[in-house]
Order: C-alpha cells, then sequence, then structure tokens
C-alpha cells in the first residue's frame, strides 16, 4: 500500500493506522484548533499495517520429540483487520507516533470498535 512503510513491522495484535484528515470546523462552520479536534474520544483512520495476531502456545508434545529441530515455532491467530479498511477506534489507548513526518496511530485491536471494508479501496 505506502512504499514508505514496507520496512516496518507490527507486533502482536497490533494495527498501525493513519488517521484520516480531520475537518476543522464545526457543522454551524466554527474553526477548531487541532489540539480539541484530536481529544476526541472515537477515531478514525486507514489500517496500513497489521500484526501477526494473537501468539498461541506449543502444545506440550512438541516439546518431547527431541530429533524436532529446536527452532520454536510461533503459532498465531490471525486478526480480523485487514491493510485499507477504514477502522473506527478509542482514541484512548492509541499510541501516538511520527514517521517520516506522518502522524499514526498503534492501536491494540480490541480498542478497534467498527471497520468498513471497501475491496476496491485503494485500486
Amino acid at each position: 500500500m505506502d512504499d514508505k512503510l514496507k520496512n516496518i513491522i507490527v507486533i502482536g495484535d497490533k494495527v498501525l493506522i493513519k488517521p484520516k484528515s480531520l475537518d476543522d470546523r464545526t457543522k454551524a462552520g466554527l474553526y477548531l484548533p487541532p489540539g480539541v479536534q484530536q481529544k476526541e474520544d472515537v477515531q478514525s483512520g486507514y489500517i496500513m499495517k497489521v500484526g501477526p495476531g494473537y501468539a498461541v502456545p506449543q502444545a506440550a508434545d512438541d516439546f518431547n520429540e527431541s530429533w524436532k529441530s529446536t527452532e520454536e515455532k510461533v503459532k498465531y491467530i490471525p486478526l480480523q483487520v485487514k491493510e485499507g479498511d477504514l477502522a473506527i477506534f478509542l482514541q484512548k489507548g492509541a499510541i501516538e507516533v511520527m514517521y517520516e513526518d506522518e502522524k499514526y496511530y498503534i492501536v491494540p485491536q480490541h480498542l478497534i470498535l467498527m471497520l468498513v471494508r471497501d475491496e476496491g479501496m485503494f485500486q
């Protein structure tokens, strides 16, 4: 999707969200400073990167087979979100980061309230 994010790896059940551009006016036409807009409890943005999911512990029998390689193989339950989804999320637990002069949020999946998925949105 975004070539400058290709080296970013999101961990676990986290997703990287690029916030939608905020409208700086109220419905009545008043201009709002950026600080007021950013204090909203619920935000929306596009999912740019998705972590592998929730790690699942290995079964006990896997450890008793000494002939197998000792390399740890972690299994994951995949996340419901996909890159390109529009997410409505709670900002309270989100972490704001700046990367290459752009603002993103790192959000655990459980803070995402709703997704809008349009398969052809980025094509």
